[in-house]
């Protein structure tokens, strides 16, 4: 099974949680002696894990910055779903209308994790992006994520267009985000089944994926800029989709 690096009290506090037993060894700051290390090594040592103290510098060079709050940890690979078809029979299975988040041509490791972290918080069942032209996770995205790399299934799909087809065919509605589009985010009813397209800021989605979408909404903006970041945009979405679908 492959190994990979988490760090950071999020990051390695949720895989702590969720699955405590992939966690191969947990390096920590012996300088680091305040209250939230001390909470977080009482649980490491409740889920008797190995720890092991190390200089910052060495943790550093681990995590591969100095951000890492004096905690590194070195996991197992998870399997969130095997596959996009298993997570959609599921929910099919469970009666639950998918909402999924769709990145085309997000690169910035920083807006992924963001992108994830708010997919998680308003109750996205996956994200998928396309293999090329997309970061993948490592553990820069799982440390902004503050967890959500290890509970939202990302998926990486060889042809986006298609698999936005092969979607529409299992009768998810597919909504791409365009600041051209004259129809509002706010007009659009997200209780179904769907699928919301955001391309990366300033380029936007690609031609092809714009085309394959059912429909295309945009973010009313009221002040001088023109388009939000991603991961804003992605929370405006994602929340919209949340709030209608709380009601009754």
């Amino acid at each position: 099974m492959s190994k990979k690096i988490l760090f950071g009290f999020h990051a390695v506090g949720v895989r702590l949680k969720v699955a405590p037993s992939s966690i191969e060894a947990i390096y920590i700051d012996p300088s680091r002696r305040d209250a939230r290390m001390r909470q977080f090594l009482s649980r490491a040592r409740e889920a008797e894990l190995r720890l092991i103290e190390v200089p910052g510098a060495r943790l550093a060079q681990l995590a591969g910055t100095g951000g890492h709050q004096g905690v590194v940890a070195q996991v197992d690979e998870i399997d969130l779903a095997r596959s996009l078809d298993d997570l959609l029979d599921d929910l099919e299975a469970a009666e639950q209308a998918p909402l999924l988040l769709v990145l085309d041509g997000v690169t910035d490791p920083h807006n992924l994790g963001a992108c994830l972290r708010v997919a998680d918080g308003a109750g996205a069942h996956a994200v998928i992006a396309p293999k090329d032209h997309a970061a993948g996770i490592n553990a820069t995205v799982a440390k902004v994520a503050s967890g959500a790399a290890e509970t939202v299934p990302y998926f990486m799909v060889t042809n986006l267009a298609r698999t936005l087809r092969e979607l529409q065919e299992r009768g998810v509605w597919v909504v791409g985000t365009s600041d051209q589009a004259s129809a509002s985010l706010y007009d659009i009813d997200f209780k179904g089944p769907m699928a919301l397209v955001l391309g990366a800021e300033g380029a936007g989605m690609r031609a092809l994926t714009a085309k394959t979408c059912d429909q295309l909404v945009r973010i009313p903006m009221a002040g001088a800029v023109e388009s939000l970041n991603v991961s804003v945009a992605s929370g405006v979405c994602l929340y919209e989709a949340a709030r209608q679908r709380a009601q009754p």
